[in-house]
């Protein structure tokens, strides 16, 4: 059975993964919406999925883009952002305050071009963490057609977050904050790895603490 009680040398070792795709995401980022992009990762931690819908608010709206990978390792990246950092990097995308107007209101409303941008911006930062992974790991990993819902955060939970990570019950939990010169975005990756594959990347990291490799 998998043990979800991590050693702080754990939780250091999930950071730094969470610190190099950062520095991967923002790369990938900047080149796209043509400014620069900074990322800071303040925590990254192990939930179970009862903890997640409680922390994402059930009562939420949010963008989440869902990218499944396979490989050495299999599962899905969950890209987790509220509709205001998602507007900002629409405008930031476009550089046009107009697509959907600037009030709070419409700030919830996306089109489906708006959506496909989103999808995109997504895939890029999931894809950018999972190569990351992949070069930090030695492990081979290739991602699967991306996908995007924007709901209610028990709805995302529900339909998303469990359906993505079908394999197990637990979730890397990675808290990312995006500055650029005029603005500040949020939001949260999700690693949602089947139990055998914790123990194939604690294994490649070289962390052996709790029985991982057994």
């Amino acid at each position: 059975m998998f043990d979800d009680h991590l050693t702080h040398w754990e939780e250091d070792v999930l950071k730094e993964i969470g610190n190099i795709g950062a520095a991967h995401a923002a790369t990938s980022l900047s080149r796209l919406l043509g400014e620069r992009i900074d990322m800071e990762v303040p925590s990254a931690r192990l939930l179970d999925f009862s903890e997640i819908a409680e922390e994402v608010g059930e009562d939420h709206l949010y963008v989440a883009t869902f990218l499944e990978f396979g490989g050495d390792v299999k599962g899905s990246f969950v890209w987790l952002t509220e509709p205001f950092s998602a507007r900002q990097l629409l405008w930031a995308l476009f550089q046009d305050r107009t697509l959907s107007g600037s009030d709070e209101e419409s700030s919830n409303a996306f089109s489906e071009l708006e959506l496909s941008a989103l999808q995109e911006i997504g895939n890029i930062l999931a894809g950018s963490y999972l190569s990351a992974l992949a070069d930090l790991t030695g492990l081979s990993l290739y991602p699967r057609v991306p996908g995007i819902v924007f709901d209610m955060g028990m709805a995302v939970v529900t339909y998303g977050l469990l359906e993505a990570g079908h394999y197990g019950e637990h979730a890397v939990v990675i808290d990312a904050h995006l500055t650029s010169r005029d603005a500040r975005y949020g939001g949260r990756f999700f690693l949602l790895p089947d139990p055998h594959s914790f123990r194939v990347l604690y294994h490649a990291l070289g962390v052996y603490a709790n029985g991982r490799d057994e």
